[in-house]
């Protein structure tokens, strides 16, 4: 049992274990420390603890047993405590805690309330959290682990919470990568409950189960989605290159979902900045994106954000431009589609091998799925394109059909493993980097919409024109009538202006929403 202030010094205090919504006191505190005394409450000899002096305390830590002859499932402490002769506070409730068995590498007690905080994150102990310096008592969305150094000898205080359907874990670790690492997890076991487990990872594949050794003081909650343990160990911490707790040690942390108290593959991790020693109590701030992976996010942002984007909406939209205008033989259009779509896929191809090399093989999850999908489609694309038939065949249109079906495709597969993609980068509370992705993609709907109406309405001038125009079209003069139609006038005067003003403000908009996100990226 531990009481500890997080501000002004306490100079006395009264102790007491009672069951759940009684006033007799149970069970009895044994091993007190120095300038503790037990107490004798309701006859039952050191069934409360109290100070022996008035000296300024800001923790205590206490050793409490249950009476095996008392059927006691569920207690709550109670303390008072005394900080001047005008300054106390009567009957403060710890949550109610109900006893749980200890088998193999797990041992839970489950209690009402989650009571981890950030209070004396590098005064008294080191913490660290994502996002940076986030508080779990106030902060529900908050993963958070702390390690507190008790007196000489007596181990190290631990505490892990957040928000999962599974597991929560910490792992020390010699370098910033998983493999050869010491692990605790705060955990689901098959009954529901939360518990803590010890393990040992040796890389990409499932951690070794360990005993919990010496692990004492076990209290775990569930609650709204919260998972949160606290314990204390005076295990050495085991890795390939060290064995100790005066070692220093990278902390991993990872969530996951777990089934019938066993843990599965983790959905998102993160490591921290440097090295931490357990027992010299500091704030620790999580490492940046690795460079190899913000390049791989850096080029697929500008693939798909941009000469995708660009690509598919020249083929789209602007056949009938520079008519007559070769370049290498082809139509100019046709020219600058093709080169941006070769960009496009060669960058998606670079980035797929970066995140292969970064991860050594699978990683797990929708990103990865969505990923490969995207792929695979970019690859059928060009390859299609390089067996299509003749523009005059009859059979062309398949071509065309399966050619757009793809594009469309493949442009929703990039776009959603974007947005998976950005949840996993961006640690923020508001989520920006992902609100800012949904603009990008508000604002390409608009841009098509408005691009798609005024062709179509470019196309219906042209037929009306057209078909309107007299079987005789020379005057005496030999001279063409001149048409006096407004619309006709705009048509041959602005069209195509139009037409580059609007691709011209889109892609200016395009680049706005990738340089912010870039941005994001480089400080993620």
């Amino acid at each position: 049992v531990y009481l500890k202030t997080s501000g002004t010094p306490f100079t006395g205090f009264l102790l007491e274990a009672r069951e759940a919504g009684s006033s007799t006191p149970v069970g009895s505190f044994v091993a007190t420390p120095s300038n503790t005394q037990g107490l004798t409450c309701s006859q039952r000899s050191n069934s409360a603890l109290s100070h022996t002096s008035a000296s300024s305390k800001t923790i205590i830590q206490a050793t409490w047993q249950s009476d095996p002859s008392q059927n006691t499932n569920s207690i709550q402490f109670h303390a008072s405590f005394v900080q001047s002769y005008n300054t106390f506070w009567v009957d403060v409730k710890s949550p109610v805690l109900s006893r749980s068995g200890t088998s193999g590498s797990s041992t839970g007690a489950t209690s009402t309330t989650n009571t981890i905080s950030s209070a004396n994150c590098g005064v008294t102990k080191s913490c660290f959290s994502q996002p940076s310096g986030c508080d779990p008592s106030s902060n529900s969305q908050c993963f958070f682990m702390s390690a507190m150094p008790l007196t000489p000898s007596s181990g190290i205080r631990y505490e892990l919470t957040g928000p999962t359907s599974g597991y929560v874990a910490f792992g020390f670790s010699d370098d910033q990568m998983m493999g050869n690492d010491d692990i605790y997890i705060c955990t689901l076991d098959n009954s529901g409950m939360a518990t803590v487990q010890h393990a040992y990872s040796t890389g990409h594949t499932m951690p070794t189960s360990l005993p919990l050794g010496n692990v004492t003081g076990v209290t775990a909650s569930i609650q709204n989605g919260v998972i949160g343990c606290s314990f204390t160990s005076t295990n050495a911490i085991s890795t390939q290159r060290a064995s100790g707790l005066s070692s220093t040690y990278y902390i991993l942390f990872v969530d996951g979902p777990s089934t019938n108290g066993q843990i599965q593959m983790h959905k998102d991790s993160f490591s921290s900045a440097t090295k931490m020693d357990v027992t010299t109590p500091q704030i620790l701030g999580s490492a940046g994106l690795p460079e190899i992976m913000q390049a791989h996010g850096t080029l697929m942002l500008i693939a798909w954000m941009t000469t995708g984007s660009l690509g598919m909406m020249i083929a789209r939209y602007f056949k009938g431009m520079a008519k007559g205008v070769n370049l290498c033989g082809k139509d100019i259009w046709f020219v600058v589609h093709v080169t941006l779509m070769i960009v496009t896929v060669s960058a998606t191809i670079i980035a797929f091998i970066l995140t292969f090399v970064y991860n050594m093989g699978w990683a797990e999850g929708v990103h990865s799925v969505l990923g490969c999908l995207v792929m695979i489609f970019s690859l059928i694309q060009p390859l299609l394109a390089l067996m299509r038939c003749a523009p005059q065949h009859p059979q062309r249109f398949l071509f065309n059909v399966a050619h757009s079906f793809i594009a469309m495709a493949v442009k929703g597969l990039a776009v959603a493993a974007i947005f998976t993609g950005l949840q996993i980068v961006d640690t923020t509370t508001s989520q920006w980097m992902v609100k800012l992705m949904g603009g990008f993609v508000a604002w390409e709907l608009l841009s098509y919409t408005m691009l798609e109406v005024f062709i179509r309405w470019k196309h219906q001038t042209e037929s009306r024109l057209q078909s309107s125009m007299p079987d005789t079209a020379m005057e005496l003069t030999g001279h063409r009538t001149r048409n006096h139609d407004p619309a006709a006038a705009m048509l041959n005067s602005e069209g195509v202006q139009v037409d580059v003003v609007l691709v011209v403000i889109y892609f200016l908009g395009n680049l706005c929403f990738l340089v912010a996100l870039l941005a994001g990226i480089g400080t993620s």
